[in-house]
């Protein structure tokens, strides 16, 4: 199935998405993809620009593949790499959360969450503040809050809260009052250059820039990211088939820290890696940005036979 795309602009977009996947075999021994048991059906719940789903189709030639992903952008890319795979691939513009799989049943399920490299690296998305770009965020731009809606109307302590909770920062008060005494704000350098002027300089000059844990609050805002996380984490299971694995790769402490729970708290889950798995120094020197990833792997309990 091919999802219709109505911006003409897009096209050109979807051509300068590419995503590097992370963590490459660990998915695929995770998610136990190989030639002994062809034919299954796989879900890229997040499958972005197609790097994952392709590793998976190209390793099983028999399989089949849902994929997902609520960027129209990263659905169009993902539909260019995986043209090669022809009717094994349907492809479905919808999050996580809100995906009704029918009668389907998936013998592994994977979900890559958070924000991409190739969404970090478009400047007109809003999600980093490294180039001039509006407020935006939006992952789904079909929908209407955006980074600019809350940065301009949410009230002081709202925007505190938001802050300090989704953005681990804790000088979330001075942050927020430091937005209300500027804004409106357009630009994502706008405001990153808002918050640094507010922070001691000893913080400014830090490992990351003083507007990195509030831009990760406000994207995980608008995007709705942990309580989309926690429907699909009691979701899931329920399209496994017994014996069928789930793996998760989360990349900031919020989301692992839930994925971690979830598991430890279903018993239709037996957890199969203690500790979440990291990237190997030779990928990190390859793709940098897998540094923060976090990859966890858990197996459908078959209870009939339990």
């Amino acid at each position: 199935m091919r999802v219709a795309v109505n911006d003409a602009g897009m096209s050109d977009r979807a051509e300068g998405f590419q995503h590097v996947p992370v963590m490459p075999e660990a998915v695929l021994t995770g998610l136990q993809v190989d030639e002994t048991s062809p034919g299954r059906r796989f879900l890229d719940a997040t499958v972005g620009g197609g790097g994952h789903s392709a590793l998976i189709l190209q390793r099983d030639a028999q399989s089949q593949l849902v994929a997902l992903d609520q960027d129209a952008i990263a659905l169009q890319a993902a539909q260019a790499r995986l043209a090669e795979f022809g009717d094994r691939v349907t492809f479905h513009h919808t999050n996580f959360g809100e995906f009704k799989p029918g009668e389907q049943r998936f013998a592994g399920i994977l979900a890559d969450i958070g924000v991409s490299s190739a969404q970090l690296d478009m400047p007109e998305r809003g999600f980093s503040f490294r180039q001039t770009a509006p407020l935006d965020m939006r992952m789904n731009q079909q929908q209407e809050l955006s980074a600019a809606d809350i940065v301009n109307h949410w009230d002081e302590t709202d925007l505190a809260n938001l802050i300090y909770e989704y953005g681990e920062e804790r000088l979330s008060r001075r942050i927020a009052r430091k937005i209300l005494e500027q804004r409106p704000f357009q630009t994502t350098t706008e405001l990153a250059e808002a918050i640094a002027q507010c922070v001691p300089k000893k913080y400014r000059y830090g490992r990351i820039h003083p507007a990195t844990r509030t831009f990760q609050a406000l994207r995980i805002a608008v995007n709705a990211e942990l309580d989309v996380l926690k429907t699909f984490l009691t979701n899931a299971p329920d399209w496994l088939v017994p014996g069928g694995r789930l793996v998760i790769i989360s990349f900031h402490s919020l989301e692992d820290r839930i994925v971690k729970h979830a598991f430890r708290q279903d018993d239709r889950l037996k957890i199969i890696t203690k500790k979440p798995l990291v990237a190997t120094d030779a990928e990190l020197q390859a793709n940098p940005r897998a540094r923060s990833a976090k990859l966890r792997v858990a197996e459908k309990v078959d209870l009939a036979n339990a």
